[in-house]
């Protein structure tokens, strides 16, 4: 066998493993490029890990987002967590300034696990559009961290805290990266799973998962939890990043949901993979960078989520109908 013949099957085997998420892997090789032609010195080893390191939050929550997406539900919460997570822990320090980063870093992650779960048993048990759910759930975060800080946070993070979100590990890599290769890794492994294969059945159809033994409710609840959690994680790395402020996490809640749809990752559920979701992430993030260096406004990029939202969302509804219609034509008759 030759080397040509070898690469084939390899790369149909890449192909398959990536799924719906091959075409923004190709956006985001071509926004690198552009990033490289543009700026030559952005893959210098410290520019191109403090870009990855200010991507990693983004794309922590794209995952998981994804797993809410991709059940056939919506979190608008996930910004609204990131900001009460950056609060609290701030507040926090400053009514305990020994407490110890694991211990603070813990609470966060149980508390965005029980907003997540809050949201989730609303959305399952009562019937709720998650929609409506996560979008009141973001509207009491907000106004609790509004009424609790008077829209000016009290209290710092001490640099034990922030090391995750802007240290570097032996000073090599920084802290950030890891979490986030990490995150991305145990969210590869987990729709992988048994889970993972109910989550996707059950945004496919939850009635044939009904009939199939999947219990939707515990699925749809977990994938609530799972991004309650990531978003907790999230707020670590921003507020070690950035520090503490009263907006960190504003507007997350729609870059989460672009770069899933930016990933291939259908809205209504059923199909997708979170390996292309947090490629969207990455993208939208090398999207942004690069405006920025051509001088475009920092006040375009929601312009530009609005358009990718839309483009995403006509290209899967176009794709999902075509099958429709081949199977609604009579046998036999020409449909030209």
């Amino acid at each position: 066998m030759t080397a040509a013949t070898g690469a084939a099957p390899a790369g149909r085997r890449l192909l398959r493993a990536l799924g719906t998420g091959a075409p923004v892997c190709l956006l985001l090789a071509v926004l690198l490029a552009a990033l490289a032609l543009t700026d030559p010195g952005f893959y210098e080893p410290d520019r191109f890990l403090a870009f990855v390191k200010r991507a990693a939050p983004l794309v922590i929550l794209a995952a998981g987002q994804y797993m809410v997406i991709v059940c056939g539900e919506f979190d608008l919460s996930v910004g609204a967590i990131v900001t009460a997570g950056v609060v609290v822990a701030a507040e926090l320090y400053g009514s305990f300034p020994g407490a110890p980063w694991p211990l603070v870093t813990a609470a966060l992650l149980l508390a965005g696990a029980l907003a997540g779960l809050v949201s989730g048993l609303i959305t399952t048990l009562l019937g709720v559009p998650s929609f409506i759910t996560t979008l009141g759930m973001m509207l009491i975060l907000e106004g609790a961290v509004f009424f609790w800080t008077g829209g000016s946070p009290h209290g710092a993070l001490p640099a034990a805290f922030r090391q995750l979100g802007r240290g570097t590990a032996l000073g090599l890599l920084p802290w950030a990266v890891l979490v986030c290769l990490a995150a991305g890794l145990l969210a590869a492994v987990l729709m992988r799973s048994d889970f993972g294969r109910t989550l996707l059945a059950t945004g496919d159809s939850e009635r044939t998962a009904e009939l199939s033994g999947v219990r939707v409710v515990r699925v749809r609840t977990i994938a609530f939890v799972l991004s309650g959690v990531a978003a907790a994680l999230a707020a670590v790395l921003v507020g070690g990043f950035s520090g503490v402020s009263a907006q960190a996490g504003r507007g997350y809640e729609f870059e989460a949901i672009t770069a899933v749809v930016l990933g291939g990752v259908l809205l209504g559920g059923g199909r997708g993979s979170v390996v292309g979701a947090m490629a969207g992430a990455f993208s939208l993030q090398a999207l942004f960078t690069l405006l920025n260096l051509q001088g475009v406004s920092g006040a375009l990029e929601s312009t530009v989520q609005g358009v990718i939202v839309i483009a995403a969302v006509g290209l899967g509804a176009a794709d999902r109908s075509r099958p429709r219609r081949r199977r609604t034509e009579p046998s036999g008759v020409n449909p030209t």
